[in-house]
Parts: C-alpha cells; sequence; structure tokens
C-alpha cells in the first residue's frame, strides 16, 4: 500500500479473496480512487503520469498468476511510472454488465482520456475481447489483444462451442461486437496461434486496416502466461506505449521461443506425428548442446537407432 513517503507494500498473496479485494481498494484509493460496479466488477485507478495502462483482469487470473497477487504490470507501471486504470471481474464476465458500460460512458463524460498523451489497453481471452470492446472510450488509443474473442453472439459465432453459458447473454448491445469498437483505436494489435482453430476464426473477425495480427504459432492455448514465462510481454507493452510495436518487432522478441522447452517440446512432438526423423534429430542436437534436456536426449536416442536400423539417414554432425 502506498504511503505518505511512497513507499509500496507490494504483496497481496495469501490473503482471503475478500481481505484481498479490500487491500487492493484501500491501496488504489491512496494514490487514485476505486470503484464498485455491482456484484462482479471493481475498478482501480492509480495516477501518477500522463501515460495510462487500461487492463481488463479477472480475481482468479490476479491472484493465480502474480506472485504478489497484484494486478497485471504492476511492476512494469510502477517502474515505468504510469498510471493505471484496472477493471476487474470475478470470473469470466467478458464484462457485460450494464454497471461497467455506465462507468466508462461517465469515463467519458468527465474527459477522463484526454487527461494522457498515450492511452493502451490490455487483455487476453474474454479480457482481450473486453480491451478491444471498450477502447472505443479512448480514441487513438492503443489496444494489445492475446486471444480475444470478437463476440459471443450465437449469431455470429454458433461455431464457438466453448462458452455455452454466455450464449443468453447480449453482445449486441453497448460496447458490444468487439471488431467494430477499434474503428476508433490507433492501432490494435491481436496476438494468437492459429493452431488454435476457433482463436483463430475469432481473430479473423477482427481484420480492420488499423489492426496487425501477430501469429505464436505452434504456442497453445495460453499465450499471455507463455509470454510471461519468455519474459517479453512487458517489452511488448512498452513498445506500444512508445507506438513502436510492429510485426518486425514482435517477432524479434518472439525468438525467445527458442529458449522456451514446453514450445520446443511441442515442436519435437509436431515433428514425431509427422514423421520427420531428419528434422526432429536436428531440432534435439540443437536443444540437448543448449540445455540440459533428458526427453530430448532420450528422444535423439530413439532416433539414432531408428536411423542405424536404416529408417533414415542421420544428420551429420556439426550441421
Amino acid at each position: 500500500m502506498q504511503d505518505a513517503d511512497n513507499s509500496i507494500e507490494v504483496s497481496l498473496a495469501g490473503l482471503e479473496k475478500a481481505d484481498w479485494k479490500a487491500r487492493l481498494i484501500a491501496q488504489a484509493d491512496v494514490g487514485g480512487m476505486s470503484q464498485l460496479l455491482g456484484e462482479r466488477h471493481f475498478a482501480t485507478f492509480i495516477d501518477q503520469n500522463s501515460t495510462l495502462l487500461v487492463s481488463f483482469e479477472t480475481v482468479q487470473g490476479i491472484r493465480a498468476l502474480s506472485k504478489t497477487a497484484q494486478p497485471f504490470g504492476f511492476d512494469m507501471v510502477q517502474a515505468q511510472g504510469w498510471s493505471h486504470l484496472c477493471v476487474i471481474s470475478d470470473g469470466d464476465t467478458w464484462f457485460r454488465d450494464a454497471r461497467v458500460y455506465g462507468f466508462f460512458d461517465q469515463l467519458i463524460d468527465d474527459g477522463f482520456f484526454e487527461e494522457f498523451e498515450t492511452v493502451v489497453f490490455y487483455g487476453a481471452g474474454p479480457c482481450g475481447y473486453a480491451a478491444a470492446a471498450f477502447s472505443v472510450a479512448a480514441p487513438g488509443a492503443t489496444v494489445l489483444a492475446i486471444q480475444p474473442q470478437a463476440t459471443l453472439d450465437p449469431r455470429m459465432t454458433e461455431w464457438d462451442d466453448r462458452f455455452a453459458e454466455m450464449r443468453r447473454t447480449s453482445f449486441t448491445d453497448r460496447f458490444g461486437y468487439a471488431p467494430d469498437m477499434l474503428d476508433a483505436a490507433d492501432h490494435a494489435f491481436v496476438i494468437y496461434d492459429p493452431a488454435q482453430e476457433l482463436d483463430a476464426m475469432h481473430a479473423t473477425l477482427f481484420e480492420r486496416p488499423n489492426v496487425t495480427r501477430l501469429r505464436m504459432r505452434r504456442m497453445g492455448g495460453a499465450l499471455q502466461s507463455s509470454m510471461m514465462e519468455m519474459q517479453f510481454l512487458y517489452r511488448i507493452i512498452l513498445l506500444a506505449s512508445k507506438g513502436r510495436l510492429s510485426a518486425r518487432s514482435f517477432y524479434w522478441l518472439y525468438r525467445a521461443r527458442r529458449d522456451n522447452l514446453a514450445y520446443l517440446r511441442g515442436l519435437s512432438d509436431l515433428l514425431e506425428a509427422r514423421n520427420r526423423p531428419y528434422l526432429n534429430a536436428l531440432l534435439c542436437r540443437n536443444v540437448i548442446s543448449r540445455v540440459n534436456a533428458r526427453r530430448f536426449r532420450r528422444r535423439l536416442l530413439a532416433l539414432e537407432k531408428r536411423a542405424a536400423a536404416g529408417e533414415f539417414t542421420m544428420p551429420a554432425n556439426g550441421i
């Protein structure tokens, strides 16, 4: 919690949910404000400088992903001195609540977003949907959405059977169809794995002149966690805040996957499934030359046995 000498008690881990929420709200009230938005939503705001990060998060995500049980980017926001508006839901609600709409209406009426030189909206999954949908409140903002849904209106996305419980929730009223809400954004970036079919279908709906779709092929269905593990998610948000995020800069940072064992295991499994032993042997050799990875060592031994049996020719050492 921030006090008169600007020190910050960072960790809220280990608290019961009600105590955690109360402490988070108190922390925001010292340096900004907070607002309850019905039973399942609330917002916290910390006022620091002219760059504003607007993040959409869930109670469960914050408490699971952060060692300190702080909202996403808390460390980065503190280090950069940014202002931070965090809109939080209890569970996945896609923020489809009239009180949330009213909150953003009030921010618009108050000219809240006009006080900042740079505004970045961020979210992942259902929160990525919200980042895109509510960005219309701040024309000229930059949006970073990871695996967002475009809508869950069954008349448009009946092919997405993952969220049947949301079928009766309206996605056609205020702040409804997320791709259309991006028309006022300076630029939006939609990150997804094209091998995740339903995510890729939603990403296609976001095709707009001011939208760049960024593909993280073969990284699976938890891209935010993978990007945090590879330690380049914050760098992407920082680039976005400076207007320097592009496909080129993103894919340069995404080279970090070459040292990510989860990605490398998935790639090796794919080569195995496609019966590409030569390429798999090259991959296994490369990995074990850099890290102690017993799984890749065992697979390389198995490939060497197959080569000895005449199934294929092993690549020469040094290739």
